[in-house]
């Protein structure tokens, strides 16, 4: 009796099939889980007769490992299946995946942020797409400014009456400025990172798009003196300790008076190289006064208050840190010279 039972489940068995992982499991519990057909019959092997219990075993051991060895092929054979038809098998070993890091100007912007936090300055946004009343009116350029020009600025609408109406990208982040000055009334220390547009043709050494930092502060009884010190903390904490700089005379619409502030190169020490052109002293930022004109369109009384405000270029930071060459290089997302700085984050 038990025999003939075992030679119907080793038909089934060799007849088996499955289309998916599903029914192979189906399969499996139904012959070789606890309550399954193989398993029952190992318990009716206690009521064989002796003579019979060594053919019976053997039998039995038969339909055990041909039932395993057809259920691990039919998993086998429908994960295969899977995987051609773009399922995702969850329990095959994953592939190494590859960490990205930090682009190199977000790394000099955190840094750069990380320095002015730690000087008492607080972030501050706004829009990329301005209206020339904050981008340009209130910061004090004149109507007739060059800056406004087609030549320099993306415009997106020109209103024909009123020319501060006009919207545009914004070509500096001193529109964060404004926006702040007019809704927030001093003290006020902000720093301004974001992206800006300029309408230049891109090359090596320009592009139609870049990244700034600007810093302001308002108050009462601020000095130029003041200005220096925390450009001077800056320039050593992004630098090094032994940074010197050097501020000249120039000019900027929105502050009076105007400097460029350089600092002491960091590659000859000072004593004159290629890098920079042999001076011993490289560019970084431009800075001044906040220019009374500009606190007053933004409704603060220039008599009381007086303040500081600064800029500069992350691309050109950059530059000056790892010496890249090409501006091209931070937007065209080459994995090899994004690798480059995995070190740096």
């Amino acid at each position: 009796m038990i025999l003939d039972k075992i030679d119907e489940l080793l038909k089934e068995v060799q007849n088996l099939s499955a289309k998916n992982a599903e029914e192979v499991e189906a399969l499996r519990l139904k012959y070789l889980s606890k309550k399954g057909e193989i398993t029952a019959l190992m318990q009716d092997f206690r009521n064989v007769a002796a003579d019979q219990k060594k053919t019976v075993g053997m039998k039995i051991n038969e339909l055990k490992q041909m039932a395993q060895e057809r259920i691990n092929a039919l998993k086998e054979q429908t994960e295969t299946q899977e995987t051609e038809g773009g399922a995702i098998d969850l329990t095959r070993t994953p592939y190494p995946i590859g960490l990205g890091t930090r682009h190199p100007l977000t790394i000099v912007t955190n840094e750069i942020i990380d320095i002015f936090s730690r000087m008492g300055f607080v972030l501050a946004d706004g829009p990329e797409v301005e209206d020339d009343l904050h981008v340009f009116t209130k910061m004090n350029f004149a109507a007739d400014h060059p800056a406004r020009d087609m030549q320099d600025t993306f415009f997106v609408e020109k209103h024909p009456d009123d020319v501060t109406k006009n919207m545009l990208l914004r070509s500096h982040t001193s529109s964060v400025q404004a926006r702040v000055m007019e809704t927030t009334q001093p003290p006020i220390r902000i720093i301004c990172p974001g992206r800006v547009y300029r309408n230049e043709a891109i090359t090596a050494r320009a592009h139609c798009f870049f990244h700034q930092v600007e810093g302001l502060y308002i108050d009462k009884d601020v000095s130029f003196t003041d200005l220096k010190q925390v450009l001077l903390s800056f320039a050593r904490e992004l630098f090094g300790a032994d940074t010197k700089i050097r501020l000249r005379p120039s000019y900027f619409p929105f502050t009076e008076p105007s400097a460029e502030m350089d600092v002491s190169c960091f590659i000859c020490g000072g004593k004159g190289c290629g890098f920079c052109k042999h001076t011993g002293w490289v560019e970084i930022l431009g800075c001044g006064m906040v220019h009374p004109n500009v606190l007053e369109q933004c409704g603060i009384d220039s008599k009381v208050y007086s303040g500081y405000a600064f800029g500069m270029g992350v691309e050109r930071i950059t530059n000056l840190k790892y010496r890249i060459n090409d501006l091209r290089m931070f937007s065209e997302n080459d994995v090899r010279f994004l690798r480059e700085f995995e070190s740096a984050d």
